[in-house]
């Protein structure tokens, strides 16, 4: 009986927040404050969540990231949430990881936090079953740098600078590299880490770093853009991509192509996937069934 009733109350406190989870043309905007650093609004089948901590420049502090990762997987098991937007207040999108939870006098233990953390929350993009877009406007440096390295999908106004300029500080950015060498190409990686210089939105999408540059006025635009390409396909048929692309990406290209042949007949048997099939050849659009 307390089982069942945690249950309605969840999914009430649920409801209440975000609208009917089973609403197919909910319209309202649900707009609640997960922390003093963070702003997150839900509306329609898309989350947007807002860094808001203007005074550290919305830096990867420990709040800040236990929050992101909260609100990144919070959801992901509801049928019409299906993309994630991560963006940022003020002319920084993120500076990175706070210096100062990294001080001397707070040892060992502090420094292990911090960045298991961090993978933590790289980690929770990889796994998110929809995709998280970064819209960035602005800075992105350091820690700040990865995160929008490591998401999906990044569009970023014209303005924007990226970097990882650790090693100005004593602290190479070893782990910010691990998504940037996943992103651009070795000389480009090894000149970002090494003099710390940023790079511009123009250099970022020739490397490779972000999806797509547009003018400031159009970001939002371009991001509903995406969003709404998204929103005509089939989550199960998303997840499983994107789970899929995670995966073979780190093997060899003969096991990856195994490895594919199997994902595409599943895929295929799948009932979005047959429903798919059908509405190409009935000429319709397709009805997907999440």
């Amino acid at each position: 009986m307390t089982l069942i009733m945690s249950k309605v109350v969840r999914n009430t406190y649920k409801n209440l927040i975000y609208g009917p989870i089973n609403s197919q043309h909910s319209k309202r905007i649900q707009i609640r404050k997960a922390s003093t650093m963070i702003k997150t609004k839900f509306e329609g089948k898309i989350k947007q969540i807002t860094m808001c901590d203007l005074k550290t420049r919305n830096a990867l502090s420990i709040n800040m990231m236990e929050t992101l990762i909260k609100e990144i997987t919070a959801d992901q098991d509801f049928s019409n949430l299906r993309a994630i937007v991560i963006s940022a207040e003020g002319p920084v999108f993120s500076a990175g990881h706070n210096l100062k939870e990294l001080k001397s006098e707070l040892g060992k233990a502090q420094y292990e936090k911090v960045f298991s953390l961090a993978t933590k929350l790289m980690l929770s993009i990889i796994n998110s079953p929809v995709p998280i877009i970064a819209k960035v406007d602005g800075l992105a440096a350091a820690a700040g740098c990865q995160l929008i390295a490591q998401c999906d999908i990044t569009i970023c106004s014209e303005e924007s600078q990226f970097s990882t300029p650790g090693a100005n500080f004593g602290i190479f950015c070893s782990t910010p590299g691990i998504a940037l060498a996943r992103c651009v190409p070795k000389m480009v990686a090894l000149h970002m880490l090494l003099t710390g210089n940023p790079i511009s939105s123009k250099e970022a999408k020739e490397s490779g770093l972000v999806s797509k540059v547009v003018s400031k006025d159009k970001l939002d635009e371009e991001v509903d853009k995406i969003c709404n390409a998204i929103l005509l396909k089939s989550r199960s048929v998303i997840e499983l991509g994107k789970k899929f692309y995670y995966k073979q990406v780190q093997t060899d290209i003969k096991n990856a192509y195994a490895m594919g042949e199997r994902q595409m007949v599943d895929n295929v048997g799948m009932k979005d996937g047959q429903e798919g099939i059908l509405s190409f050849a009935e000429k319709r659009k397709p009805v997907w069934s999440s």
